[in-house]
């Protein structure tokens, strides 16, 4: 097997070309959605790389709920069918589910719309030693909230604190909101599934022609579509003022699932490796309580 560095090092091949750690510079525009980094392979071999990935992870994880003081996000961002659930089912197949809870963020309830925008995701924040997934998050509160401004009336704000700045005012919160999660032991992770346009329309067209994939398929889907260029202007915005060392983002090609799974698993196995983790050492009085439970099930007969 490589040594620990060497292995990283290949890691940092799939992760280094799409991670934004600095926002200052940063443009959608200058990422490739069907960018593969000049790698090609068949399904199989693609499913034996990622399988070895979840693996990994797996190891990296059971360490993790042992040790219970790390926890890890993972953020996960796209416009629809990007494959956000693919990518999460596939790159999270072998973990435990008793270290990991998913998230979904749907149309938020009235409750949830009588607290401050981050209050129905604060509360969600994984638990020290677990995996929390984040299937839509509170960006999209700069996001389709921005795009689809009318629905900042259901948020009973009051009218003098709903001006210009309030997009730069959510995103400078969210920017510390992370740094808050990060200094509590969150490692936060974000990925932005980067599909083309082209790209989805092909597979709206597919799970338009078969019929076992019409469930998936949503007439909103198409409508959105009409907004794409003010949603790339909103993730550009974004992820040019969130992204940071401590919680970056990684802008992940999309537009061949086998890809964008490669990137995800690689992301994760490599924040969660410089953690360093290590299962909790024994103590001297554990060890004989250990001794005492060895002798009373050894004197059983």
């Amino acid at each position: 097997m490589l040594p620990r560095n060497d292995i990283l090092d290949a890691i940092r091949r799939y992760t280094d070309p799409y991670r934004i750690t600095k926002g200052k510079d940063f443009r959608l525009k200058d990422f490739d959605p069907g960018d593969t980094l000049g790698l090609k392979m068949d399904k199989a071999e693609a499913a034996e790389s990622l399988r070895r990935g979840s693996e990994w992870l797996a190891m990296e994880q059971d360490v993790l709920y042992a040790q219970d003081s790390w926890s890890v996000l993972l953020v996960f961002q796209a416009m629809d069918a990007a494959g956000k659930d693919g990518t999460i089912k596939h790159v999270l197949s072998g973990v435990n589910p008793q270290g990991c809870d998913v998230f979904s963020f749907k149309q938020p309830s009235q409750e949830e719309l009588s607290h401050d925008f981050l209050w129905r995701y604060a509360v969600k924040a994984p638990q020290r030693g677990r995996i929390g997934i984040f299937n839509r998050s509170y960006y999209e509160e700069v996001l389709v909230v921005r795009v689809h401004q009318e629905l900042l009336k259901a948020q009973k704000l009051p009218p003098k604190l709903v001006g210009k700045g309030i997009w730069d005012e959510r995103l400078a919160d969210i920017a510390r909101f992370e740094d808050y999660l990060t200094r509590q032991g969150v490692v936060v992770l974000k990925f932005y599934l980067n599909l083309s346009r082209k790209e989805q329309k092909k597979r709206f067209m597919e799970r338009l022609d078969k019929p076992q994939k019409n469930w998936k398929f949503s007439a909103s889907d198409v409508r959105e579509r009409r907004y794409w260029d003010d949603y790339m202007r909103a993730y550009d915005e974004a992820i040019r003022a969130t992204a940071s060392k401590d919680s970056p983002w990684f802008v992940v090609p999309a537009d061949n699932k086998w890809f964008t799974r490669l990137v995800v698993a690689a992301a994760i196995v490599e924040a969660v490796e410089k953690l360093d983790l290590q299962y909790p050492k024994v103590t001297p009085d554990q060890k004989k309580d250990l001794a005492a439970a060895r002798a009373e099930l050894e004197a059983e007969k």
